[in-house]
């Protein structure tokens, strides 16, 4: 029998079992989170985003140590953005859009540098990253498949930005029957009062999309887990 602990979170406790649980990474890349890419020529403060960044990186060593599932995700398109619907293409300022150059090579396109994701976050060998076109995680991707196939039915939700790919995320994951814990400080936003309220959003009447806790919560139990398994 898998070894289970409770993780405080709001609104209720979370159970935690790290056969059952995956912690997901969304959308850590160069692109949104470092000084002259596309986050920032848009006119976004990225020091926002780059906050998450340690307490994400102490997040997915606890995560390692404990055995649990570790999934990155990753928005972008085809060179040829075949991928790419017209009324996402034509967003944002001209020679600042999906596919023009950027100061990290072709904006949010697959194999450019600023497409991948920070190396301080850089997955480890093995773990599995989901190239995904959308927003969402799940849409026009494998991931329900490999959760499926792993026994996957709790996430641990973290990445960039809350209100936009963790909030579709989550609210996919929601609606395909996982549950979700968005960890407070392990997500961020360009702006702060989406950020705060996109928490509440999730956790409001009696967690209507899943739970959030902070990341000292979660690493506890986790390493909890750790000393168990030991």
């Amino acid at each position: 029998m898998s070894q289970s602990v409770d993780i405080p979170a709001e609104p209720t406790p979370f159970p935690l079992a790290a056969e059952t649980t995956a912690l997901v990474v969304i959308d850590m890349q160069r692109d949104f989170l470092l000084p002259g890419g596309f986050g920032e020529s848009l006119g976004n403060d990225v020091g926002q985003l780059l906050k998450v960044v340690p307490p994400l990186a102490a997040l997915i060593a606890a995560a390692r140590a404990a055995g649990v599932t570790v999934l990155h995700t990753r928005e972008g398109h085809r060179p040829d953005l075949s991928d790419c619907p017209p009324a996402k293409l034509s967003r944002g300022a001209p020679a600042k859009r999906i596919g023009d150059p950027g100061r990290y090579g072709r904006i949010l396109v697959r194999g450019e540098y600023g497409h991948d994701i920070v190396d301080e976050l850089a997955p480890a060998p093995g773990e599995v990253v989901i190239d995904k076109p959308g927003k969402g995680a799940f849409y026009a991707t494998e991931l329900q498949d490999i959760l499926a196939a792993a026994g996957i039915t709790r996430l641990l939700v973290t990445g960039v930005t809350t209100e936009v790919c963790v909030h579709t995320t989550t609210r996919e994951a929601n609606d395909r029957g996982y549950d979700c814990l968005v960890v407070s400080d392990c997500v961020g936003s360009y702006f702060p009062e989406f950020h705060r309220i996109g928490l509440e959003m999730i956790k409001a009447q009696g967690g209507i999309f899943g739970w959030v806790a902070d990341s000292a919560a979660v690493i506890t139990a986790l390493q909890a887990l750790t000393t168990t398994a030991a």
